[in-house]
């Protein structure tokens, strides 16, 4: 039951936004009670908080994880592209065939990283320790970037994997069809190299 809940709940989220959907509502699209939504989660930011830690645990592990494998097998040949394909990697494969639940969990992340209220806190909490994992590789690829070059640098990043995350079809209506949001594909190499290199030239030392 509390797996059909977290389901019903990370569905209604990602769909209506957090402050649309009431454990109510919920509770009617699970065939439960609302006493039962409350015998699991006291409230629902309680609610809201173990949908988005369920999955994040998942991918944070396989990021973290493909990072590490990454860094042992390159070595001090650590390559900006490398470390930033071991950390999409796992995000964008959930994204192209991880099913219905992870597409939509993935909308919802996008959702709350544009929350400025309190999508911030969730988002540090949820992420922070295996985006610095990243950091910690691309130091090594850019032995000579300043702190706030990298950080610059990600930020810029994340902005590219929100939008990638949401899978608008802005893109799809701008180029007539030519290139497609869902496009996983299409857009895994483009989106590494593209950050690649706007991480080289943010954090190039200035003249």
């Amino acid at each position: 039951m509390r797996e059909r809940i977290l389901d019903a709940a990370e569905l209604s989220f990602a769909k209506h936004g957090y402050e649309a959907v009431s454990t109510r509502a919920v509770a009617r699209d699970v065939g439960a009670t609302q006493a039962m939504i409350h015998y699991y989660f006291n409230t629902k930011r309680e609610l809201f908080d173990a949908v988005f830690s369920r999955r994040a645990d998942v991918i944070n592990d396989e990021r973290m994880r493909a990072l590490n494998a990454y860094e042992r097998s390159a070595g001090k040949k650590v390559t900006v592209e490398g470390a930033i394909a071991a950390f999409m990697d796992p995000l964008l494969d959930r994204l192209d065939t991880g099913g219905e639940g992870w597409r939509r969990y993935l909308e919802l992340v996008a959702q709350v990283g544009n929350k400025h209220e309190w999508g911030g806190e969730v988002m540090t909490r949820s992420f922070d320790p295996v985006i610095q994992r990243l950091l910690a590789i691309v130091r090594k690829a850019l032995p000579h970037a300043k702190e706030d070059a990298l950080y610059w640098s990600y930020h810029f990043l994340s902005g590219a994997i929100l939008l990638t995350l949401s899978e608008t079809d802005r893109i799809d209506r701008l180029s007539a069809g030519i290139c497609r949001s869902t496009d996983i594909g299409a857009i895994r190499p483009r989106l590494i190299a593209y950050a690649a290199a706007g991480f080289r030239k943010v954090c190039e030392p200035h003249k």
